[in-house]
């Protein structure tokens, strides 16, 4: 009797067990949250802290000041976990990096542009939305740059919760219409300025994934479709090294290099051609050498597109660390400007500490909320390999010296996540257009849900970020009139 209970007990024990482990990882799973919760919290206190130690106690200016630096490390936060992502998530989709090794590149190079390379002045209304003129006085500019700063960091706080990938400048473009509108009425507005950010909802995404399009149909034709790939690709590998270092040299020369030196377009553009050139004279005896011994397969082809996309994705996060944390903290700064010399000004020097404080907070919202916005850029969206995110990369860097030359204010955001889509587009407009004309091939018609399956690109996906990015400035602008309305009647 017990030999034949003991196979069952043994059972039985295998599945408590088994059920106890299900437990602890449902609970690890669900705890989760709460430490990256409980670890922000703590940044967010300790830089309040700081700011109350540096700014002395007491005083009503400190004390603005302190919730100014917690809204900033908020705001921070939220930038790490929703528009870093955009550049991450394709090296990451396409298996080039690994989601602890992505991170950590991009925690070490956004914090190295904007600690060495962020702007030392910036313009505290956001590329003139705002006339500061038109402020009655010094108390009403500092309601609404906190109004601005707390609207923005709420909406993208809320975007990544949803999982859409918005632009962070525009949330703050928001923000400051939005409180400006509530201070000042719409007179205030510089609506010029206004429509050439709306302009840029569209042309930004359209223009970003026309490239990488571009991109990815020369690679398929000049190497994936050849005979010999292995031969093709010593030929044009190198090429397109170049291109991406030409313009990742003239992107960071536009955008990144503000503090140690200001460059004009025409100087970026010579200076991209000549490390272009250098970079491609580099690539060619590494790539032969790499390409040594080889399959004539795609597969091989992945490996020699592998490091190139891991380089200009830590070029993206520091081009990123260097321009678009300076506008972010832009309104804290303003804030600790206006609090310390009694005055708003247009433009004004950010801080060595406000940019720490964006430096570290983007760095901790990236470790503790990221993984994602990466996840869903990169492999959610669209399936993406090397050479597709590659052509991701490119396009973010050409597209922003494109659109610095037409003089258009474009999103980096808006620019990546739309080279993704047009990645994925091109790739289903490809595949209808080669699709064998007797297929299926037992002449049966696909079904319409099957065919909405077979889609390259997620439609939800598309539907959900593209609502995002259409009411990212007006539900900011919402939200800091209403925050400007609350901060001004308490504070009357």
């Amino acid at each position: 009797m017990s030999q034949n209970s003991s196979p069952r007990q043994w059972k039985t024990l295998d599945k408590d067990l088994g059920r106890i482990g299900q437990l602890e990882l449902a609970t690890l799973y669900v705890s989760r949250p709460m430490v990256g919760l409980g670890v922000a919290l703590a940044f967010i206190v300790i830089v309040g802290l700081i700011a109350a130690l540096f700014t002395g106690s007491g005083s009503s200016s400190s004390a603005i000041i302190v919730a100014a630096a917690v809204l900033g490390a908020y705001m921070a936060i939220n930038i790490g976990a929703n528009d870093v992502a955009n550049n991450m998530g394709p090296a990451v989709g396409a298996n080039a990096l690994t989601l602890a090794g992505a991170i950590v590149i991009a925690a070490l190079f956004e914090s190295a542009g904007a600690l060495l390379a962020g702007g030392d002045v910036v313009s505290t209304i956001s590329k003139g939305i705002i006339d500061p003129t038109s402020m009655s006085d010094t108390r009403i500019f500092i309601w609404a740059m906190m109004a601005a700063l707390t609207s923005s960091a709420l909406w993208v706080n809320l975007a990544t919760w949803i999982g859409a990938p918005v632009s962070t400048t525009h949330s703050v473009v928001g923000g400051v219409m939005g409180a400006g509108i509530a201070a000042a009425g719409f007179s205030a507005i510089n609506w010029s300025s206004m429509g050439a950010i709306a302009a840029s909802w569209v042309i930004s995404p359209v223009l970003g994934g026309v490239i990488a399009a571009g991109f990815l149909a020369f690679i398929k034709a000049r190497i994936i479709y050849q005979d010999d790939k292995i031969a093709a690709a010593r030929r044009w590998v190198p090429v397109l090294v170049g291109i991406m270092a030409g313009a990742f040299s003239a992107y960071l020369s536009v955008k990144g290099l503000k503090r140690v030196i200001t460059i004009d377009l025409g100087t970026a553009l010579l200076i991209g051609a000549l490390v272009g050139v250098l970079f491609y004279a580099i690539a060619v005896p590494v790539v032969r050498r790499q390409s040594r011994g080889m399959e004539n397969r795609n597969k091989s082809l992945k490996i020699l597109f592998s490091l190139p996309l891991v380089i200009s994705a830590a070029l993206l996060s520091f081009a990123h660390g260097a321009n678009d944390v300076a506008n972010a903290v832009g309104p804290l700064a303003a804030i600790v400007h206006s609090v310390e010399f009694g005055e708003f000004a247009g433009k004004v020097a950010i801080p060595t500490w406000v940019m720490i404080v964006g430096a570290l907070g983007i760095s901790f919202g990236l470790v503790l909320f990221g993984p994602k916005l990466i996840r869903m850029v990169g492999s959610q969206i669209t399936k993406l390999n090397p050479m597709r995110a590659f052509c991701v990369a490119l396009s973010a860097a050409i597209t922003v010296i494109v659109a610095s030359w037409l003089g258009l204010p474009v999103s980096s955001t808006h620019i990546a996540v739309g080279a993704v889509f047009g990645v994925g587009f091109f790739r289903e407009w490809h595949n209808e257009k080669h699709r064998p004309r007797n297929a299926p091939s037992n002449g049966s018609k696909i079904a319409t849900e099957e065919r909405r399956r077979r889609k390259l690109v997620r439609r939800s996906h598309f539907l959900t970020i593209a609502a995002a990015w259409v009411i990212t400035v007006p539900a900011a602008a919402l939200l800091s009139a209403l925050v400007f309305v609350a901060l001004n009647a308490m504070f009357v």
